[in-house]
C-alpha cells in the first residue's frame, strides 16, 4: 500500500515537469515570432530610376540573299558539258553549261535554206513586177495583171520575212544551248550533272546568289509595331532606327544595317508585318539561311520612369509593385507598364522618383508587413539597360519577338 502511493506521487511529478517544459517551449516560440515581427521582413529595395532611356526592340529573323536566281535553260536537251562546280564563285556572263546542240544546228541550216529559197522566189517576182510596170505603161498588159503581180510580190516578201524570223529564232536557240551566269555570285551545291535532261523554262540547273550585301528578314506583330511606333511618337524623335543583329552563338555582327523594305500590309495568315534590313557582308560571315536576332534602336524616351522587371508582379491581368511606404511597411502599388528595356520596365503610370520598390524578398510578402530594408543599387543587383545577348534558340525564330 505504501509502495503504490509512492508510485502515484512520482508519476504526478513527472507530468508537472513535462507541462512546465512545454510551456517554456511555447513561450520561446512566441518570443521568436514576436521578435521577427519587431525586426520586420528582410527585403532588398532600390530607388525608382528616372532618366532618358534608349528604346530597343528585338525580333527573330533570318539572313537571306539580296539577289538569288535559279538558272534555267531556254532550250530543251541533254546537258553535255559543265564548266563549273557547286559552291564556285562566278562572274556575270561566265559559261556554266552546254546543251546538246545538234538538233539546233540542223534547225539553223534548215532555216537558212528556207530563207534563201524565199529570197530567190521574191527576187524573181520582183523582176517580173519591174517588167510588168513597163508593159502596163505602154498598155501592153492590163492593169489587173500588174496588180496581181504586185500582190504576189507582197506575199513573197511576207514569206521571206517569216523565213528570216525563223532563221533568227533558230540561231538564238543554238546560241542558247550555252547557258551563261546571269549575275556575279556564288553557286549553290544544287548543280545538276552532265547527262541531265533539261526542260526549257522548267529544270533548274543551279542556283546562283550574291553574298554581299545580304538581307536580315524579320516579322513584326501588329502589337509590337504599334508599341514601337507609340514609343517613337512618345520620344518625339523621328529618326531612322539603328539596326544590329546578333547571331545564334551570341556574337554581335560588327556592322550596322538599314531597313530598306517594309511590306505594305500585315500578312493575312500570320498577322505580322515583314521588314528587310540590308547589311554589308564583305567577309562573307553572314550566309543565307542563318538565324539572327534583329535589334532596332536609336529612339530615346526622355525622363522615363524605370523599375526592374523582377520587382513587377502580375495578378488577374493587373501589374503592381511592392513599395516601402512612409511607415516602413509594404504597400502594393498598381502600375501601368510600358516597354521592356534590358532588365527594366518603363512605367507609364503609378510611380514617382520618390518611391522605393522591393526587388528581392517578394516571395509570400503581403501588403502592410513591417520591412527590414537593405537598400541596393542597380550595379549591386546586376541590372542593366542592355538586353542580354546570350545564345538563343533558333528553333523559336518563327513569330517570336521581345522588347
Amino acid at each position: 500500500m505504501f509502495l503504490s502511493k509512492n508510485k502515484k506521487t512520482k508519476a504526478l511529478l513527472i507530468g508537472l515537469s513535462l507541462a512546465v517544459s512545454a510551456s517554456f517551449v511555447v513561450a520561446g516560440c512566441g518570443n521568436k515570432q514576436q521578435q521577427a515581427q519587431t525586426q520586420g521582413a528582410q527585403v532588398k529595395a532600390m530607388q525608382v530610376i528616372q532618366q532618358d532611356t534608349p528604346l530597343t526592340s528585338e525580333f527573330a529573323g533570318q539572313i537571306i540573299g539580296k539577289d538569288e536566281v535559279k538558272v534555267q535553260s531556254k532550250v530543251s536537251g541533254n546537258v553535255v558539258e559543265k564548266y563549273v562546280k557547286g559552291g564556285q564563285w562566278v562572274e556575270a556572263g561566265q559559261p556554266l553549261y552546254r546543251i546538246d546542240d545538234r538538233q539546233y544546228k540542223s534547225a539553223v541550216w534548215q532555216a537558212q535554206a528556207n530563207f534563201a529559197q524565199s529570197q530567190a522566189t521574191l527576187s524573181n517576182a520582183q523582176n517580173d513586177l519591174g517588167r510588168y510596170e513597163q508593159l502596163v505603161a505602154s498598155n501592153a498588159i492590163s492593169r489587173q495583171t500588174y496588180d496581181n503581180q504586185l500582190s504576189t510580190v507582197n506575199a513573197y516578201q511576207a514569206a521571206a520575212d517569216a523565213a528570216h524570223a525563223q532563221l533568227i529564232k533558230a540561231q538564238q536557240d543554238l546560241a542558247d544551248t550555252t547557258i551563261y551566269a546571269p549575275m556575279s555570285g556564288q553557286l549553290a551545291v544544287d548543280d545538276v550533272a552532265v547527262g541531265t535532261f533539261a526542260t526549257a523554262g522548267t529544270t533548274a540547273l543551279v542556283t546562283i546568289g550574291s553574298s554581299n550585301p545580304v538581307y536580315a528578314k524579320f516579322n513584326v506583330s501588329e502589337t509590337d509595331y504599334i508599341t514601337y511606333m507609340n514609343a517613337i511618337m512618345q520620344g518625339g524623335n523621328q529618326v531612322k532606327p539603328i539596326v544590329n543583329i546578333t547571331l545564334t552563338d551570341g556574337t554581335e555582327y560588327p556592322l550596322e544595317g538599314e531597313i530598306v523594305e517594309q511590306d505594305r500590309a500585315l500578312s493575312d495568315s500570320t498577322g505580322t508585318l515583314t521588314f528587310k534590313a540590308l547589311f554589308d557582308n564583305p567577309n562573307g560571315m553572314l550566309m543565307p539561311g542563318m538565324f539572327a536576332r534583329v535589334r532596332l534602336s536609336g529612339q530615346t524616351i526622355p525622363n522615363a520612369i524605370l523599375v526592374p522587371q523582377r520587382a513587377v508582379q502580375q495578378l488577374l491581368g493587373k501589374s503592381f509593385v511592392m513599395v516601402v511606404n512612409g511607415d516602413g511597411k509594404s504597400e502594393a502599388r498598381p502600375v501601368t507598364l510600358g516597354n521592356k528595356v534590358g532588365s527594366y520596365y518603363i512605367i507609364k503610370d503609378g510611380l514617382t522618383t520618390a518611391d522605393v520598390v522591393v526587388v528581392e524578398g517578394l516571395s509570400n510578402l503581403q501588403e502592410g508587413v513591417p520591412l527590414n530594408v537593405t537598400m541596393v543599387t542597380a550595379d549591386d543587383m546586376g541590372f542593366s539597360l542592355i538586353t542580354d545577348t546570350s545564345k538563343f534558340d533558333s528553333n523559336k525564330v518563327a513569330g517570336s519577338s521581345t522588347k
